[in-house]
């Protein structure tokens, strides 16, 4: 299975845009948004084209092929607007005989780590930068970074998961980092 990683659209009708033609272009069967949907933040200035029942109208037309945990942004509201549960805290995936603990980053991250065994990876966005870290040389933390507000001079992305591993690409699908499982 093929799945696209992506967090923190912040209503971007923009980067939404690119980020589902990114979708089409890569093939994958499953887009995991990693929360901050549709509301830009306090913290973050509005990102390019906003607009939240375009983003929301887009996005519904692939509901079957999302799955999503609910970020720090998203609220009951946002979910009234989305065809597909965002509520989630986190969800987990399998790869091999790996855990994924994938979830927005706010509750559980690096610092406040979920419950993990050896070997598993916590996957997050939150931060609106990319990471593939080792935690205590038996975990990994990973993140997507940002589709539409990209921090500290990083780019507007996302992660293919396979079963070989991650892939971090631009909104071009041009690759510039992996990390092979």
């Amino acid at each position: 299975m093929k799945i696209m990683i992506a967090s923190d659209v912040h209503g971007s009708f923009h980067y939404c845009r690119k980020m589902l033609k990114a979708f089409d272009g890569e093939k994958a069967d499953k887009l995991l948004l990693l929360g901050d949907i549709l509301y830009h933040g306090p913290r973050n200035d509005l990102p390019g084209e906003y607009s939240t029942r375009d983003v929301a109208a887009m996005l519904n037309e692939r509901k079957n092929s999302i799955l999503c945990v609910k970020g720090n942004c998203d609220s009951e509201v946002d979910q009234m607007m989305l065809e597909f549960p965002i509520m989630a805290e986190y969800c987990l995936l399998y790869v091999k005989d790996r855990m994924i603990f994938a979830t927005h980053g706010h509750h559980f991250n690096k610092f406040s780590l979920p419950p993990l065994a050896p070997g598993d990876i916590l996957l997050h966005g939150h931060t609106h930068v990319p990471a593939w870290e080792e935690m205590g040389g038996n975990n990994l933390y990973l993140n997507p970074g940002s589709v539409s507000i990209p921090k500290q001079d990083s780019r507007h992305g996302y992660m293919i998961l396979d079963d070989n591993g991650f892939v971090w690409k631009d909104m071009e699908g041009a690759a510039y980092h992996d990390y092979r499982l």
